[in-house]
C-alpha cells in the first residue's frame, strides 16, 4: 500500500491487515456513483440507520442483500408501459445498485420504506471479549 498514512500504523497494529487491505481496494476503486442520494446516521453509540433517497420506487422494485461484510442495495429492473404523458421525468427510476462494507461485529436488523425513504437499520454488538473490564492481579 502506497498510502503514508496506513503505513505509519502497520508498525504499531497488529491483525489489521484485512482492514488496510479493504481500504487500498476501496481508494483504487473509487468510482463516484452519486444515485441515489444516502445519508449514514449515527443513532447512538451501537446503532446505525443507511438511508437511500428512493423516490418513485415502490419496496417491491429494490433488493437488499447482505452477504460477506457487504450490504447491497439493488433496484429491480421493472417493464411498465407509462400509463401518463409525462413532459419532464425529474423523478429517476433508473437501475442502481449501491454496496457498503459493514464490520464484523455489525448486523442489519431490518429496513423499512417509507415516503420515498429506504432505511436499513444496523447495529453494533459488543461481544464479550472487546467489553470493558478489569483484569485481576494476581
Amino acid at each position: 500500500m502506497n498510502d503514508p498514512f496506513f503505513n505509519r500504523l502497520r508498525p504499531v497494529t497488529v491483525g489489521f491487515d484485512d482492514i488496510f487491505n479493504h481500504f487500498e481496494s476501496l481508494s483504487m476503486n473509487n468510482t463516484s456513483v452519486s444515485y441515489p442520494p444516502y445519508d449514514i446516521v449515527k443513532v447512538d453509540d451501537f446503532k446505525y440507520n443507511v438511508e437511500l433517497a428512493v423516490a418513485g420506487f415502490d419496496k417491491e422494485m429494490i433488493k437488499v442483500d447482505y452477504a460477506d461484510n457487504v450490504l447491497t442495495i439493488e433496484s429491480k429492473k421493472k417493464d411498465e408501459k407509462e400509463e401518463r404523458e409525462v413532459l419532464h421525468r425529474g423523478i429517476s427510476k433508473k437501475y442502481f445498485k449501491r454496496s457498503f462494507t459493514i464490520a464484523d461485529d455489525v448486523v442489519v436488523n431490518g429496513a423499512e420504506l417509507k415516503d420515498g425513504l429506504l432505511t436499513i437499520e444496523l447495529e453494533k454488538i459488543l461481544p464479550e471479549g472487546k467489553k470493558p473490564r478489569t483484569i485481576e492481579i494476581k
